[in-house]
């Protein structure tokens, strides 16, 4: 029942969100659209407007999840694979204005910590549909370097107006590019006979990291359970 309300509350919030933001008034006037007591709003959102600012978000991962689960991404590269994912998640994200207002919720210093925890549970929601099996440090290097392409992702998209997105979509090839140099880059370091000592001793140091095991723990990045129970 909670869920169901709460689903009623995000679809009514839409409208008011490019006028008064994932604020109280908008939180209210959604209520009062559904016929939920006012009373009741506090029980089923418990943070008020930012709840479904995060659920809104997280709706949108959902989206993308589905979206690859249906798509053949077999003849990819696996960069294109990464590509096409971020890709699904930008055609997700249907009302610009929302989006907009949700990054000026989480710029602001008391929910920064939900913004970002939002943006790498995107990044960990593209790698487990991909396969990523890594259980080292690779778990953390691969979910925070697409954790800052797909911020910088959303920020450009913000301000796109091309036809379907076509220059978000350049950008996030060239975003992708740009973590490739990189990689090519940290694989000519192992190899070189001048930097092999140095990078043969970063991974001497972070050989013991391992990724979180989540099967007890849901509260851990990169993952979430239902805001409802």
């Amino acid at each position: 029942m909670g869920t169901n309300m709460r689903e009623k509350l995000l679809d009514a919030i839409l409208a008011h969100v490019p006028f008064d933001g994932w604020s109280d008034v908008s939180l209210k006037a959604a209520a009062a659209d559904v016929g939920i007591d006012a009373d009741a709003v506090g029980a089923i959102c418990p943070r008020g407007a930012v709840d479904l600012a995060i659920d809104y978000h997280r709706r949108g991962d959902q989206a993308m999840v589905a979206a690859l689960g249906s798509a053949d991404l077999s003849e990819l590269k696996f960069r294109d694979k990464v590509a096409t994912a971020l890709r699904f998640r930008i055609e997700a994200m249907d009302d610009k204005e929302a989006v907009r207002r949700a990054s000026a919720l989480f710029s602001l210093p008391t929910h920064a910590p939900d913004g970002a925890k939002l943006v790498w549970e995107t990044a960990d929601h593209v790698w487990t549909a991909l396969g990523d099996t890594s259980q080292d440090v690779n778990w953390y290097t691969k979910r925070a370097t697409l954790s800052g392409v797909w911020a910088s992702t959303v920020l450009y998209w913000l301000g796109d107006d091309s036809p379907n997105a076509e220059a978000t979509s350049a950008f996030i090839d060239r975003r992708i590019e740009d973590v490739m140099r990189i990689e090519k880059l940290k694989a000519g370091l192992r190899k070189s006979p001048i930097t092999k000592p140095l990078m043969d001793l970063q991974a001497s140091l972070f050989g013991k990291v391992r990724a979180p095991d989540l099967s007890h723990l849901s509260d851990l990045p990169g993952r979430w359970s239902n805001p409802s129970r």
